[in-house]
């Protein structure tokens, strides 16, 4: 290993020596201390980076990542330096800290922790997401960056990143989430999330069921906000798809996405509503570029055709029927061998419940995490919904085991329920990519 890795390493186990909420049961995260005093207070220590560029902010429970990177990819072609902050990562940690899409390297991670850590001392209880979040505005501001997109991590009233002044805040689509931290009712979720709006400056939201709806438009209200729906005030269509893209119109203007499913066309309306929104100078030309260039793995990611293998990050009930739609839509007469894991605090029989239609057969297995749940409480859940299983090992023993099934009937191969499990099925892709080929 060499000296950067070393140092490296040493730098994330500071940054998990912290309490990391990510890795809590949900019984000790509804007990979480989540306030914005600590990160204040640690923003005011480090010069008030966050103060220093023109920020798009970005709350919701699905599409919020989608959003964000269709943001700063639009930027990015109108000139801009951008920065772009994300949870969690897949592969890596620095992912969650980019600019012009390229993350930040172990050398500047390392050289970022080593100058917040006289900070850190001083404020009793932070985080790891919140020294994290403080690490990408503190980056941003090194680099000059001349905008920076930032996702919320969760909720939104009390999140470390809800320390910005943002140009635009952008709620993408809501549905049932979190809910021992953020309510259990759409109504709740809606005003955690809608704790981002800030009295005056405009936000934009996507297309939303009428229960938060009312919420949000309330807050806003409330606030002296000018709100833009996705929808009603800037309509939308998609036009055609295929597996390389897909076409939509927004207003009267035509564009083109690489991000598959139709709810990436919803995705794409609400980050130009925003754009648009937020005064930042940007041309409608530039969005189409920008749009057209857009990375987000792990999205629909069709990284084999013939037979289909596919990395999805679906992992509520929501994001599932969004899935079954599209595996509808792109391979109607298909069905899948799904890899599947998930954490113990989320909805697993309605996630099955969408997705039983496609399946052929589930193969369950239990990520390197602590909050995913054991691979025998899942089966039992696949059996009452009926859905074929078997346990593997190994998440890449799982990916093994559907491959060689695949091979013979030419079935999808799937990954969703949990983004630790997809992120290991993609390393194991990686691996395997030298002895199966290619065949896009």
């Amino acid at each position: 290993m060499t000296d950067i890795e070393t140092a490296y390493n040493s730098a994330l186990d500071y940054l998990y020596s912290f309490v990391d909420y990510s890795l809590k049961h949900s019984s000790e995260l509804a007990k979480a201390d989540f306030n914005l005093d600590r990160m204040r207070a640690l923003m005011i220590e480090l010069g008030n980076p966050e103060g220093k560029y023109p920020v798009v902010h970005v709350a919701g429970t699905k599409g919020k990542g989608s959003v964000s990177a269709l943001c700063a990819s639009a930027l990015q072609a109108a000139g801009y330096k951008v920065g772009l902050y994300t949870s969690p990562h897949l592969l890596d940690y620095t992912e969650r800290i980019r600019i012009n899409g390229q993350p930040v390297s172990h050398q500047g991670l390392v050289d970022l922790v080593e100058k917040i850590r006289l900070a850190v001392v001083k404020i009793p209880k932070l985080t790891t997401f919140e020294i994290t979040t403080a690490l990408g505005f503190l980056y941003f501001a090194q680099q000059k960056v001349d905008a920076a997109v930032i996702e919320v991590g969760l909720g939104g009233r009390l999140d470390a990143t809800n320390v910005v002044l943002p140009k635009v805040s952008i709620i993408t689509s809501l549905s049932y989430d979190h809910m021992a931290v953020l309510g259990n009712t759409l109504a709740l979720i809606a005003g955690e999330k809608a704790g981002i709006i800030k009295p005056g400056l405009p936000v934009v939201s996507a297309p939303q069921k009428e229960e938060p709806l009312e919420v949000l438009v309330r807050i806003a209200k409330e606030r002296n906000a000018p709100f833009t729906l996705v929808g009603r005030d800037l309509t939308y269509q998609p036009l055609t798809h295929s597996l390389d893209k897909q076409t939509l119109k927004i207003s009267k203007l035509e564009f083109s996405i690489p991000l598959l499913g139709i709810h990436q066309v919803e995705n794409a309306a609400t980050a130009y509503a925003a754009l648009k929104a937020s005064g930042l100078k940007i041309s409608d030309e530039q969005i189409r570029k920008g749009f057209a260039e857009v990375k987000w793995p792990a999205r629909f990611e069709v990284v084999r055709r013939d037979p289909p293998v596919i990395f999805d990050s679906a992992h509520n009930q929501d994001s599932f029927a969004r899935l079954r739609q599209t595996l509808d839509d792109y391979f109607p007469n298909k069905l899948i061998y799904l890899i599947f894991g998930a954490s113990e605090d989320k909805n697993i029989p309605g996630m099955f419940a969408e997705i039983r239609p496609k399946v052929r057969k589930m193969f369950v297995a239990r990520a390197d995490h602590p909050r995913a749940l054991e691979p025998e409480k899942i089966q039992e859940l696949a059996r009452q919904a009926e859905i074929p299983n078997e346990a593997a090992e190994s998440v890449e023993a799982a990916f093994a085991r559907a491959l060689d099934l695949s091979e013979k009937d030419g079935s999808i191969v799937l990954s969703a329920g949990s983004m630790f499990v997809t992120a290991e099925v993609m390393m194991a892709w990686e691996r395997r990519k030298s002895e199966i080929g290619i065949r896009k």
